[in-house]
């Protein structure tokens, strides 16, 4: 068993396909945490779609004993502190956290249980959007951070460009680098070496009243709710009834114990250590993010861990089954999906053209790809998604502040005092020949350029853009317009006020709710012109004329016209007087206009499912 001082905790700060999860697989291997026989690649990627995406999508930790060897040199500082000790063992704890911004609140969380960071940047790519963000975030925590540049022994490498990128960016000296290769374990001894000496040990006080963080959840169908954690102060044993402090959950634990990688049952996790509790609770929503866990005794007098928040989704999709019939399937694997991710929040819906369907809030557009790609592949569900949309809080003349998900939810406007809409921060790397395209890009996106800097070759774009606009292609443009090179990373920064309307879409004078959309007015008109021309192309023509409308309140502000079929009343009308053709022709004419006063337009799934298509 460690003692504080031979315990280390630590993460990896990278950008996709940096090299992380080979540098994770690396460091199991040469501390034989797992044998030749028990590896396999991606061993912490317990998700299929993480293994495919080459992506962490869940939080996972390791532990993993290593002894420095008696022949390690150790600096002399290191010597002095008794920071490393050759023929030591130390406890190396290290948490693979997602990178990506939509799961950036647990990746606070997994940063606020370490010491240090290894910040990892691929040698061929330098620094990226991604791995400054996450920089910033272990910083601001106070985390020691160890430079490593990866894939040095790629022929595409450019080491030296890397190099002067970190030291220029991260304000680091060159001697304090660590130039590995995960792919062939080239100094990766080193590292191990280097990560013993930088990275300090936990501080806890062992005899205090037990405090641990809760860093992320997870749902087993037969322990329960299982919650990681990482025990800052006391101790916590299996025996013990414990509680959560924000959430008030309390329990009697049914298993406690480390990920070695795989469970390993323990009888108690101490100061500084990073492991698991079995809960035995049914709900995973039970579980916050960023609780503060203790004994139930000493709950009321724990004070809880700073940084806690609840999820906040910021992506509102809405669901529909291909087939009507299979809604209570979807209802069905919603609420299991649930039980395994606390961020999701849903509530029916009902459209005309669609039938019933839920409204999914999610943390962002990667969440919905992976949530929809789950209820996909496990429930084997045939789904319609509609276009996203963010969340807008909206300010009432009567004092009255709501928060809206779907244009249907927009009050009466004259009740309206004022809109507010998300906004996002990006950073954003980008080749200098692309700056001049990327900045036209993010003016159109109502976007504005806070900040430029030169890095090396590339230049680095801080600006403010609506989060309405980032949420649909806008990822899918940049890399378009810079051919692939630039890289950017977001982070909502709250909300301002906006001319938003909500633009309604009528057909032969009726409104489709489900085709409404909110905008803000400068766009409207041609948002509205865009909805107007696609409906006239995918719409089948009617027996009589069907006018589009797209409408502002009462006002209308793009029109479109269907032309109706025109019936051959008069073929069989050969020779004769021409007044008999003009007599049906008339008579045709008066039926379409009662037609047009009485028909309706149905949009069936099949418009729409085109109409969201072509968006």
């Amino acid at each position: 068993m460690s003692s504080q001082e031979h315990i280390r905790n630590f993460c990896i700060i990278a950008h996709i396909d940096h090299g992380k999860t080979t540098l994770t697989d690396c460091l199991l291997r040469l501390t034989r945490t797992v044998n030749d026989f028990q590896f396999e690649e991606r061993m912490m990627d317990s998700n299929p779609i993480e293994k495919e995406r080459g992506i962490t999508i869940k939080l996972a930790p390791v532990r993993m004993e290593y002894t420095l060897p008696a022949t390690a040199q150790v600096s002399e500082a290191a010597q002095a502190a008794r920071t490393s000790v050759p023929g030591q063992t130390y406890t190396l704890n290290l948490i693979d956290t997602p990178g990506h911004v939509d799961f950036g609140y647990e990746v606070s969380r997994s940063l606020a249980a370490c010491e240090g960071a290894l910040l990892v940047v691929d040698a061929t790519q330098g620094v990226q959007a991604q791995t400054l963000s996450t920089y910033e975030k272990a910083k601001d925590l106070g985390l020691v951070i160890i430079p490593v540049i990866n894939k040095i022994d790629l022929p595409s490498a450019d080491v030296e460009r890397t190099t002067l990128e970190l030291m220029e960016m991260f304000n680091v000296d060159e001697e304090d680098i660590i130039k590995v290769s995960a792919k062939s374990a080239l100094n990766i001894e080193m590292l191990l070496h280097t990560i013993i000496e930088r990275v300090p040990a936990p501080t806890g006080q062992t005899d205090a009243a037990a405090r641990g963080l809760l860093i992320t959840s997870l749902f087993d169908q037969h322990k329960g709710a299982i919650a990681l954690v990482r025990i800052v102060d006391g101790s916590l044993r299996k025996g013990d009834k414990l509680e959560f402090v924000r959430a008030g959950t309390s329990m009697l634990p049914l298993e406690i114990g480390i990920y070695n990688p795989v469970m390993q049952k323990k009888d108690e996790l101490l100061t500084g250590e990073v492991g698991y509790i079995a809960t035995g609770l049914k709900d995973v929503r039970s579980l916050k993010v960023g609780d503060t866990i203790t004994r139930a005794a000493d709950a009321a007098q724990v004070e809880p861990l700073p940084g806690y928040k609840e999820p906040q989704p910021m992506v509102y999709l809405e669901l529909y089954p291909v087939d009507a019939s299979e809604f209570s399937e979807l209802q069905d694997a919603m609420s299991k999906l649930v039980l395994r991710d606390a961020a999701l929040q849903y509530i029916g819906t009902h459209s005309d053209a669609l039938g019933s369907g839920l409204r999914v809030g999610f943390l962002g557009i990667l969440h919905a790809e992976i949530v929809l790609e789950r209820l996909s592949r496990e429930f084997n569900l045939e789904l319609i998604a509609t276009s996203p949309s963010v969340p807008y809080q909206v300010s009432m003349r009567t004092g009255e502040e709501l928060e809206i998900h779907s244009p249907a939810q927009l009050p009466d406007p004259s009740q309206i005092l004022l809109v507010r809409e998300p906004m996002a921060e990006i950073n954003l790397f980008t080749p200098e020949r692309f700056s001049g395209v990327v900045l036209q890009m993010i003016r159109e996106r109502r976007g504005h350029l806070l900040e430029s800097r030169v890095v090396g070759e590339r230049i680095r774009l801080d600006c403010e853009v609506p989060l309405s606009e980032l949420i649909t292609d806008f990822h899918d443009k940049l890399k378009s317009v810079t051919s692939g090179y630039a890289s950017f990373e977001y982070t909502v920064k709250g909300f301002v006020e906006v001319d938003a309307v909500k633009v309604d879409v009528l057909l032969n004078q009726e409104v489709v709710e489900a085709l409404s959309f909110m905008c803000v007015r400068e766009k409207a008109e041609a948002e509205g012109r865009k909805i107007a021309a696609k409906l006239k192309e995918i719409l089948p023509r009617q027996m009589f004329e069907v006018p589009i409308q797209a409408a502002i309140g009462g006002k209308v502000i793009a029109r479109e016209t269907i032309k109706a079929f025109r019936k051959d009343v008069t073929q069989h009308l050969y020779g004769g007087d021409v007044t008999r053709r003009k007599k049906l022709l008339a008579k045709q004419a008066k039926g379409k206009k009662k037609m047009k006063q009485m028909g309706r337009v149905e949009v069936d799934q099949d418009t729409f499912l085109k109409l969201l298509r072509r968006d």
